[in-house]
């Protein structure tokens, strides 16, 4: 279960460690908790662990999260996004799950790199796009999500073009998340993945995780537009190059 962990204390500082730091930069960009945590998370604990624990650590965190900021929320747009991304996930299951994994992860990888490359050339320009196109971003990450479980990335990278407000960009990607988490969390409980074991190490990094939550509202009056759009830009290099190397590796 430990994978080599024998001292309960060891593997806590390691959980609440990274748990809390991921909690303090999801909290502040929106986005990037399941980016940091599963690949961690998965050396420590095995796949069959960490997929349940990081699905359940992250819905606790994107229910805070919505809740705080739940008066910016874009509703008619997280309406859009998740209608279009109810009908993309049928597909996603029964079409796109059989091609190539690798090919798709490390596709959109390079889509995401090459998006952050456009906004360093043009830092200020706001892509426009037609009324629809909303409905399609949801449809692909639906589908993405129904096929490999990444709902995000699109969706991401859609509110990054578009130049939302911080707080604007923050609510409605935790409440589009907290819809596909609570999907990905109701799975788990049906396949019998949510184990006394994975209660027992949420229990353990819960803490961990209210404190990078609380620490994040904190700093937030500190981070300002421009920080800001460093940090999901920072964080958006980082989700392409990660999926990039999964797509090559095959992990």
């Amino acid at each position: 279960m430990m994978e080599g962990f024998t001292n309960i204390g060891v593997l806590a500082l390691f959980l609440w460690g990274f748990v809390g730091f991921a909690a303090v930069l999801q909290s502040l960009s929106g986005f990037g908790f399941a980016l940091l945590v599963m690949p961690i998370l998965t050396l420590l604990l095995g796949i069959r662990t960490s997929a349940p624990l990081v699905a359940l650590l992250g819905l606790t965190l994107y229910v805070m999260n919505t809740a705080r900021w739940r008066g910016h929320v874009r509703w008619a747009e997280l309406r859009r996004l998740l209608l279009g991304s109810l009908l993309g996930i049928p597909l996603g299951m029964i079409v796109l799950v059989a091609l190539p994994e690798r090919v798709v992860t490390a596709g959109l990888g390079a889509l995401i790199l090459g998006y952050v490359l456009f906004t360093l050339r043009q830092p200020e320009m706001s892509i426009s796009l037609p009324p629809w196109a909303i409905y399609l971003v949801g449809f692909v990450g639906g589908s993405l999500g129904g096929a490999y479980n990444t709902y995000g990335p699109p969706v991401i990278v859609y509110a990054h073009s578009q130049h939302w407000p911080k707080a604007d960009f923050r609510a409605t990607l935790q409440s589009f998340f907290l819809f596909s988490a609570l999907l990905v969390v109701v799975g788990h409980i049906v396949t019998g993945h949510i184990t006394t074991t994975v209660m027992r190490l949420y229990a353990l990094s819960l803490p961990a995780l209210l404190l990078g939550t609380y620490s994040a509202f904190r700093l937030d009056a500190r981070v300002g537009a421009r920080t800001f759009q460093y940090l999901v830009t920072g964080l958006l290099t980082v989700l392409g190059l990660s999926l990039m190397a999964k797509g090559i590796v095959g992990t």
